[in-house]
Order: C-alpha cells, then structure tokens, then sequence
C-alpha cells in the first residue's frame, strides 16, 4: 500500500508519519483487504490543525474524513475513527448484502464431463472432430456491475460471469495481479 502523508505549511516529522502509518495500518488491515493507497494531508486553520485523509480500496470505494482538533495528533485520531467507522460499514454491508435472499447465487464450481470415445477408423486414424471436453447448462445470475463485483469480493472466486441487468450479453469480472478488478463487456 503507498501512503502519501504530507502537510500544508507544515512539517511532517517522522514520528508523526509513523503513527500514522501504523493507525492505518490496523484499521485497514480489520475492515479492508485490498487497499491500494490512501492520502492523509495535515493543514492548520486558525488555531486547530486540519487531518483531510482518503483512502482507496481495490474495490473502487473511496473512504474520506476531515477532523480539526487543537492537537495534530489528536486531528489525525479523530480522522482515523471516521475512516474507520466507514470502512466498518463497508465491510457489513458486503457481509449483510442479500442476507434474506432464499436462493444463494449458484456458481460454476465443477463442469460436468462428457465421455469421448474415440473411434478407430479403418486404417488406424483418430477421427478429426472437435472433442467437447466440459459443458454445462447453467443459468448466469443476473447483476448490475456494481453488485457483481460485491459478489466477487465476498466470494473469493478468480472470476464472475453474470448476465448485466442494464445491457444484453454476459460480462466477466475477473481479479487482476494488481489487486484491483477487472470487467469484460460485449461490445
């Protein structure tokens, strides 16, 4: 994860960028897996120091807080529980999402093989056709891009392939080296 930690007419000493590396280090740890960086920017205003903090998450959510106290120390600590109390609930919502749902969502998991037998012609050649090695009739559930990769997230799977609600054809959502996801659209 890459932490740009730096201040506005302020300098940002060591011991400080260290405590705050090591804040957000326990808070995104518990609540997300796979950040990819996050911005914390000390300014004073008046007589209180300002901590602006944004994170992002390979998921897309982007978590933002602001907190003004008269401590830098204690700017940064009030910034890091809104961070964190959004990240909480981030986390809850992707464990909550379509708790009363009836059906779970069916994903491929095994394909089901077919028997090829190969034929002997005559003179000892194998025949040319093309050998169907799995199929399966399996319906794709039906996903807005958004709830597909909820789904991805909370699954585990290298990929989804879901049926868009809002256009005609199958996508794939598929996780990436980086982290991050990746999305196929017929076009």
């Amino acid at each position: 994860m890459r932490y740009q930690i730096s201040g506005i007419h302020i300098d940002v000493g060591d011991a400080l960028q260290t405590h705050v590396k090591a804040e957000l280090n326990g808070a995104i740890r518990k609540y997300a897996e796979r950040p990819t960086d996050a911005q914390i920017i000390f300014s004073k205003s008046g007589h209180e120091f300002v901590c602006d903090a944004i994170i992002h998450l390979s998921t897309g959510l982007t978590a933002q807080a602001k907190a003004s106290k008269s401590e830098i120390y204690a700017a940064f600590e009030a910034c890091a529980e809104k961070l964190e109390k959004q990240l909480r609930r981030y986390k809850r919502k992707l464990k909550g999402h379509n708790k009363d749902r009836n059906q779970s969502v069916e994903f491929i998991d095994l394909p089901s093989y077919t028997d090829v037998k190969k034929e002997v012609l005559k003179d000892s050649r194998v025949s040319s056709e093309a050998i169907i090695v799995a199929e399966t009739d399996k319906e794709f559930p039906i996903f807005s891009v958004k709830k597909a990769a909820e789904e991805l997230e909370k699954s585990k799977l290298p990929f989804l392939l879901f049926k868009n609600e809002k256009k005609e054809g199958v996508n794939i959502l598929f996780r990436r080296e980086d982290g991050n996801m990746g999305w196929v659209e017929p076009s």
